[in-house]
């Protein structure tokens, strides 16, 4: 830079984060506008901030004691900052699309790389039009791979974000009924949009696939570049031989190879061990040793409401309440009904997205919970009350709370010493909530 020069430290679209000399985008969301934040961002220390043409005039004073950089879109211009980023930085970007398990396989991918390399993973799930751009502008000269997620909700979202993070290798981890109600073909129309990762990829690239997903085994098929399947089916390599589960974790016997290995992944749920594969099949890829990568797996542990084990008051809460949908919720629902406790209770909030097949996938949800044996499930807000009809249509002690406000004052009043309880539920219902008040103290009654 020039002397006198600016320099940015970081970038940032959310003036209550902003961090001081980063340089503010006031990009455009569903609910709110960044232009009518960014005096907050400067006053928080933004050292400039990148504002739309027609919104410039509009401004406060206040907004106008840093330089400002005036474009026609500030998102347009975040991502083409960081999509020439990711081409000057010009190392390998590897990335993970799916309809669950996206970001615990990122985790998985970015530890067992991490063995050997320096390696950038994009934090939480920031894995849209807004998110993904922040995660590439983190990149450094140091950094010898980059792990991004991709999310996506409507068709061509995933082609969209590919032309900005230009991935060179790409990991699918299954298709199911996420985001449905956006699409007419259902969940034929979801593999469609899973697939434009597949699609962006270079003839040079490699596609990792789930070899146990009806669609994604598929996704290989006239792929220009190199397909690697994982799973337990018989197209995978790694593939899993066998998993137990119990209160240490998921017992994984796996082959990779020529050579069979052991795996205790420190995560709920036995789809963890398709995550986990996904790792090694990466790293095995970029020449990680087999026996360091698996140990980088055996390391990981839960995320921030992704399978946190809690204890209250001698019960058990497994706190997986970041998100939810069909598919992950019956695999943890077979996880619950693997734990030995007094009762084996099921907090199971609203599916989001799901459309008009909404009522049906949580009947299917709670007649799962009922063949799995469960002894209590709550469903919890608006189509939750089909998942507990469906439960105590087949014999479990079921009902339906209108939110967590309410499931948490349930739990407070209900939870017993040795009882194992299983929170899920999508991002808002907030079911995490539930979880706060069933940690306070029960009200005294007044005397």
């Amino acid at each position: 830079p020039t002397a006198g020069a600016l320099v940015a430290q970081g970038y940032s679209i959310d003036s209550r984060t902003v961090v001081a000399g980063e340089l503010f985008f006031a990009v455009r969301g569903e609910r709110l506008d960044g232009h009518d934040y960014v005096a907050a961002a400067i006053e928080r220390g933004a050292i400039a901030a990148v504002v739309s043409r027609v919104r410039v005039a509009a401004l406060p004073d206040a907004a106008l004691a840093v330089p400002l950089l005036i474009a026609e879109d500030p998102l347009i211009a975040l991502q083409a900052l960081a999509a020439h980023v990711r081409r000057q930085w010009g190392k390998r970007v590897v990335a993970v699309t799916g309809s669950a398990g996206k970001t615990t396989t990122k985790e998985a991918i970015a530890a067992a790389l991490g063995a050997r390399f320096n390696v950038l993973k994009s934090r939480g799930n920031l894995n849209n039009a807004f998110g993904l751009p922040l995660q590439l502008l983190r990149l450094e000269p140091e950094h010898e791979f980059a792990v991004v997620e991709m999310g996506m909700n409507h068709l061509g979202e995933i082609a969209a974000l590919a032309r900005i993070a230009s991935p060179d290798w790409g990991v699918v981890t299954n298709v199911g009924m996420a985001h449905v109600e956006n699409f007419t073909e259902a969940q034929a129309g979801i593999a469609r949009a899973k697939f434009e990762l597949v699609e962006a990829l270079p003839a040079t690239g490699v596609a990792f696939l789930n070899c146990d997903d009806a669609f994604v085994s598929q996704f290989g098929r006239g792929f220009q570049g190199r397909a690697v399947y994982f799973g337990a089916g018989p197209c995978a390599d790694p593939q899993i031989l066998n998993v137990a589960e119990d209160l240490g974790g998921l017992h994984i016997r796996y082959r990779a190879g020529e050579r069979e290995g052991d795996l205790t992944l420190h995560l709920l749920g036995a789809h963890n061990a398709q995550n986990a594969m996904a790792g090694l099949a990466v790293a095995m890829e970029a020449g990680v040793d087999l026996d360091a990568a698996a140990a980088a797996l055996a390391a990981l542990t839960a995320g921030d409401k992704r399978g946190e084990v809690i204890e209250i008051g001698g019960a058990v809460l497994l706190n997986d309440s970041y998100n939810s949908n069909p598919e992950a919720l019956r695999s943890m629902i077979r996880t619950l009904a693997t734990r030995p406790g007094r009762r084996r209770i099921l907090i199971a909030g609203e599916m989001l997205e799901l459309g008009e097949h909404g009522p049906a996938l949580h009947a299917a949800c709670g007649k799962a919970a009922a063949e799995a044996g469960l002894d209590v499930v709550v469903g919890v807000r608006g189509n939750a009350e089909h998942l507990a009809a469906a439960a105590c249509t087949g014999g479990v002690a079921a009902l339906f709370l209108p939110d967590a406000e309410v499931a948490g004052r349930w739990l407070r009043d209900n939870l017993r010493p040795g009882d194992v309880v299983l929170v899920k539920g999508s991002r808002g219902v907030r079911l995490e909530r539930a979880i706060e008040i069933a940690r306070e103290p029960a009200p005294t009654e007044a005397r």
